[in-house]
């Protein structure tokens, strides 16, 4: 589950994390009133306006402009509120910007020049720890950084069971040049930053830039954090952020109906009980020819309401062009599988335009294989999986 910047900012405050203050807006007018009362807080003229989408690179489309007195900072809020903001990670259309975030600006002189840097904490899936990324190349797109520059790129590995080690923390502030009171500002935002990773059952936090300002502060300018949806039944207020108009609908009624759905860019939908068989499917697909449309997961379960919510859920993408139906079954058995396929199509009648391919494996699949062959509907069975991929083949030519 992505957080807004906001949101994020404020989760990460309740840690102990230095962070750039900031009021959320939906409107012009509430943008000013949210700048009145950060000058009052922080004594600052200036502020920035950020556009509030789960999407980064907003300053590149347009997104993220600087204010300096109250007329320019309304007018920009009402350009940034209601566009269709583009940028490299949103869909060719572009994510409508409901709100924005009024920030102050923390890029005031001083007795020294501000500094960029970048921070993540993330999963080491290889080792099994948890890993905090950094560079000195702050505000620049890591990947770019990682191509360029692959030595400016540190990492710091944090075994769980320890967790961060105080030596940890002075090293990153080492590695990033700092000394004096940056120096002891930055290993208090590292401790602060793994505090907040672990107690939120975070999955990804991305701090870019993370600012060293002119008076040696460390502050979070901008935040990115991802929550594991399998820890958020522990964080009921952090579930209760979940911004629906920023996902997926699909995957939104997916979801409220407990299935597993993951909406991709292929022609074939793909529908399948456990993920491990998900994968394989979707391998099969590409060797077919094809490419996945969805993982979409049934689970234990696959009678004829659950089917039939599936390939509702698969034919709202217009992309498809075929449905592979890959079941094992130890569990459930496969001739009631076959049953809610059958009913599910006599159900939903001409909605299905498109041909079905079904394998199933397992109990009863010699029952399951006749109920679909003497169905007489647009379904076709098959046992191998080289059968299975054949007959995609075919289907979408």
């Amino acid at each position: 589950m992505n957080l807004h910047e906001y949101q994020g900012k404020e989760m990460l405050a309740s840690f102990g994390v230095a962070i750039q203050r900031g009021i959320v807006a939906k409107t012009a007018e509430e943008a000013v009133r949210a700048a009145k009362e950060l000058t009052e807080t922080t004594g600052t003229g200036w502020h920035v306006v950020k556009a509030q989408i789960h999407a980064g690179g907003r300053g590149k489309g347009g997104g993220v402009k600087l204010a300096k007195n109250l007329e320019e900072l309304q007018t920009i809020a009402g350009e940034i509120i209601g566009m269709q903001l583009i940028t490299p990670q949103t869909p060719p259309e572009g994510k409508k910007v409901n709100q924005v975030l009024i920030a102050e600006d923390v890029y005031y002189p001083g007795d020294s020049e501000p500094s960029e840097f970048y921070m993540s904490v993330l999963l080491n899936r290889a080792t099994g720890k948890n890993m905090i990324m950094y560079s000195t190349e702050g505000g620049m797109d890591i990947e770019a950084v990682a191509e360029a520059t692959p030595h400016l790129i540190f990492t710091e590995e944090v075994d769980p069971a320890l967790g961060l080690l105080p030596f940890q923390a002075r090293k990153i502030a080492f590695n990033l040049g700092l000394s004096g009171n940056a120096f002891k500002e930055m290993t208090k935002f590292v401790s602060s930053l793994y505090k907040a990773y672990i107690g939120s059952d975070a999955s990804l936090f991305e701090i870019n830039p993370l600012l060293k300002t002119s008076d040696d502060k460390i502050i979070a300018v901008d935040a990115k954090v991802t929550l594991d949806d399998n820890g958020l039944f522990r964080h009921k207020d952090l579930a209760a952020l979940r911004d629906l108009s920023e996902e997926n609908p699909v995957e939104v009624e997916a979801r409220e109906v407990g299935l597993n759905y993951v909406d991709l860019d292929g022609n074939v939908g793909c529908m399948v009980n456990g993920a491990g068989l998900a994968m394989a499917t979707m391998d099969l697909i590409k060797q077919a020819g094809g490419d996945p449309a969805n993982f979409l997961d049934v689970g234990g379960t696959a009678d004829a309401a659950r089917v039939e919510t599936a390939f509702r859920l698969i034919l709202q993408d217009p992309k498809v062009k075929a449905i592979l139906v890959n079941i094992f079954g130890g569990i459930v058995r496969c001739d009631r599988v076959a049953q809610g396929i059958v009913d599910a199509y006599k159900n939903m009648g001409d909605a299905i335009k498109v041909p079905i391919i079904v394998r199933l494996q397992g109990t009863n699949a010699d029952l399951a294989k006749e109920l679909i062959d003497s169905s007489g509907l647009n379904v076709r069975s098959a046992t191998a999986f080289q059968e299975a991929a054949d007959k995609v083949q075919e289907a979408i030519g």
